[in-house]
């Protein structure tokens, strides 16, 4: 998961001046494709604990996914989601 694309900052802010000091914060913060990571993470987390709680107690099997599954998936989720803004 290497990736170069990032889609540019998720929340940017116009360079401002303080002072008289430009001060430059345009691409400080999350990326566009961490945004995009995080609520594909929400939504596979939030789906896995409602399909556990609706199953009736007594067929319930705990879900455990590993941590770097649920990652790499939100991050080609995300990945997707930006090739799609290109079209």
């Amino acid at each position: 998961m290497n990736r170069t694309e990032t889609g540019g900052p998720a929340f940017p802010q116009p360079n401002m001046i303080d002072d008289g000091e430009l001060i430059e914060c345009g691409d400080t913060g999350m990326t566009l494709r961490d945004c995009f990571a995080v609520k594909a993470m929400q939504a596979q987390l939030s789906a896995q604990w409602e399909d556990y709680y609706k199953t009736p107690l007594d067929k319930r099997v705990s879900k455990h996914w590993d941590a770097i599954d649920i990652a790499q998936c939100a991050y080609d989720i995300a990945e997707e989601m930006l090739e799609a803004r290109k079209e």
